[in-house]
């Protein structure tokens, strides 16, 4: 991570600065309860996954159907577009009932891990996971490429553009929820009635006002038969647009009080918006014969036609590529609190259930800019490539989520069980033959890809809680064991040892401070000198002083002033025992500007790292603080 929750930059250094005005100043604790969202700016933060995946998931099913059978291919797009919306109401019903039942959030990860075991819960995890990193991916690719359809010459460039969008949204969100949620609403707002306008006024232009829309490319000739395959490949493409449906569930925690309603409203607010948009723009293709093109939206060969060269059409083309990038925000927004759920559980990081200076998971923002950039980077920013990872990781949440609300139901057996376990485990039913039909006609297309990924996400979580659960149980002191506690030997050696590269004020210091711990039997200091000339030079100036520590030098022809001070505590010299106790007290300077640090070797640094691996030694640094000349 770029940086500790705990440990924030000192607002006097260039980074301190330059964080704070980027950022923002350090929030307290009890300000947690004002970085929450309102109905009003929770929808289109948490919405913008879901309704901006109408801006390429109508382009995703032309994509199948308009290579094969050609005109015919309108007709199929809107009855597959229609089977989508059905899917999206049965999910929402789905996910009210998962709001109503856990409403300190999680979403598939905690149902699943409650109802159905460990492994199911981490495979949710995982998926999720994959999910929101192609998520930022694939929005901030599509939001570059509404932009080069609106300015072609831009195209070469599509992969700086895309990195700067997800850098833009990484600074955003680690400016907390509020600012980022004022930041990235009002755009998902002008996009909602943006389309609003097309839609009405582009149906409204063919069957009022007599327009005949004349295709912008030619339609290609059929060629091939109406399949059910073929008729299944387009519904599991169309299918991006129902991912982030369970961001609102993901996210209650971040919601105003009262929690759980407010986020049901944002809910069905979604599904609204998305069954009109969704919808009308299948509609609009069908009737405007809008082909898919590397070079040109779907959207923006629409709007084209109905709104023509007048600034109307570059309204639409800015508002869909801000939504598009906006999208990301939900996976910004859900991510971070799905690692610190992990973290708490032990299957991430520690740093990832940290809250930063603006109230938020900070390192879980941080790593979700930098893995969705590397993925971009790979696909050179091609919306079309990264599609195929998509889907499959988001459905087989969906059904783990299902199936764990309906074993929650039927264990648990509360009022109305019954009517409840059946919506969801139609859910379950209706979303695991989803992930059939994606897996087996996107298996070729890179969702082979996701089915390695997920078992590695599984097995580096494992391995982490295997590790902490380790740490916890070495680490751990049971009551039994109090009168060991603190207790040393009488024969059982303490020694302390101060390594100085010169006597100067900072070694000096350290000296003293040797002097001044109670209980040593013996101090040494310990010098490393590379030539035999230096090694004379502070031996005079040590009897100057009239020390009476022991000096001990060592000469070091090879100029590795580490290496003797660990061969000396390992030495037959002292005859240091493995039951001994031995501080090394190290001198450091503390510089006052930041790039001071790059002028100095920290050769504590690194002797602080190599002595770690020792039982028997403790580390002590001494700071002496250098004024700024």
């Amino acid at each position: 991570m770029v940086s500790s929750s705990l440990v924030y930059p000192s607002p006097k250094t260039v980074w301190g600065k330059l964080s704070q005005a980027l950022i923002g100043k350090t929030l307290p604790n009890e300000k947690l309860s004002e970085e929450k969202f309102s109905v009003f700016w929770g929808l289109p933060v948490l919405a913008s996954d879901a309704i901006s995946s109408v801006a390429y998931a109508g382009e995703e099913i032309l994509y199948v159907l308009v290579p094969v059978i050609g005109l015919l291919a309108y007709g199929q797009m809107f009855h597959i577009a229609m089977a989508i919306v059905a899917l999206l109401f049965i999910l929402v019903f789905s996910y009210r009932q998962t709001i109503e039942a856990y409403p300190c959030g999680g979403g598939s990860y905690i149902v699943a891990h409650d109802n159905l075991g460990t492994l199911p819960g981490l495979t949710a995890a995982a998926t999720l996971s994959i999910d929101y990193i192609l998520t930022v991916a694939v929005s901030s690719s599509a939001g570059t490429a509404a932009i080069t359809s609106a300015v072609p010459e831009l195209l070469p460039h599509r992969v700086a553009i895309t990195l700067f969008f997800i850098t833009l949204l990484t600074i955003g969100n680690l400016r907390g929820i509020k600012d980022s949620s004022r930041m990235f609403g009002i755009p998902t707002y002008s996009f909602i009635f943006a389309m609003l306008i097309m839609i009405i006024y582009g149906i409204y232009k063919v069957h009022v006002g007599g327009f005949i829309p004349q295709a912008i490319r030619t339609v290609p000739e059929f060629t091939g038969e109406i399949t059910l395959f073929l008729i299944l490949r387009a519904f599991a493409s169309g299918c991006t647009a129902l991912t982030g449906v369970e961001a609102v569930s993901n996210a209650i925690p971040n919601f105003r009080e009262p929690a759980q309603s407010n986020a049901i409203k944002v809910l069905f607010l979604l599904a609204l918006i998305v069954l009109f948009i969704f919808g009308g723009t299948s509609y609009l293709a069908t009737l405007y014969h809008a082909l898919p093109n590397p070079d040109e939206t779907v959207i923006a060969q629409i709007a084209s036609q109905v709104f023509g060269a007048s600034p109307m059409f570059y309204i639409i083309q800015l508002t869909t590529a801000l939504i598009l990038v906006m999208a990301a925000n939900t996976a910004f927004t859900d991510l971070p609190l799905l690692l610190s759920l992990l973290a708490k559980d032990g299957y991430m990081p520690r740093q990832f259930a940290q809250r930063g200076g603006r109230l938020n998971f900070s390192n879980g923002i941080e790593f979700l800019g930098v893995s969705s950039a590397i993925l971009v980077i790979l696909f050179q920013g091609e919306t079309h490539l990264l599609l195929p990872l998509y889907a499959v990781g988001v459905f087989a949440s969906f059904t783990l989520s299902q199936s764990g609300m309906w074993v929650h139901w039927v264990r648990g057996k509360a009022a109305g069980w019954r009517h409840k376990a059946a919506i969801n485990g139609f859910g379950a039913i209706v979303t695991f033959i989803t992930v059939l039909i994606i897996g087996a006609t996107k298996f070729m297309h890179g969702a082979w890809i996701v089915c390695i990924l997920v078992p590695v996400f599984i097995f580096g979580m494992l391995k982490i809680k295997a590790h902490y659960s380790l740490v916890a149980k070495q680490l751990s002191l049971p009551l039994s064991e109090k009168n060991a506690v603190g207790t040393i030997r009488a024969d059982q050696e303490r020694h302390i040892i101060v390594p100085l590269a010169s006597l100067n004020r900072a070694s000096f210091k350290a000296l003293l401070y040797a002097k001044r711990l109670a209980g040593y039997h013996s101090i040494r200091a310990f010098h490393v000198s590379v030539d035999a000339e230096s090694a004379e030079k502070l031996r005079r100036k040590w009897s100057e002083f009239g020390l009476d520590v022991p000096l001990i030098i060592r000469v070091s022809p090879f100029r590795d002033t580490i290496s003797p001070l660990l061969d000396y505590i390992q030495s037959e010299e002292e005859a240091f025992r493995q039951d001994d106790l031995i501080t090394v007290v190290i001198p450091q300077f503390v510089v006052q500007k930041w790039w001071h640090n790059l002028l100095h070797n920290q050769t504590g640094f690194f002797i602080k790292n190599r002595l770690m691996h020792d039982p028997r030694v403790a580390v002590v640094t001494v700071s002496y603080y250098l004024k700024e000349g």
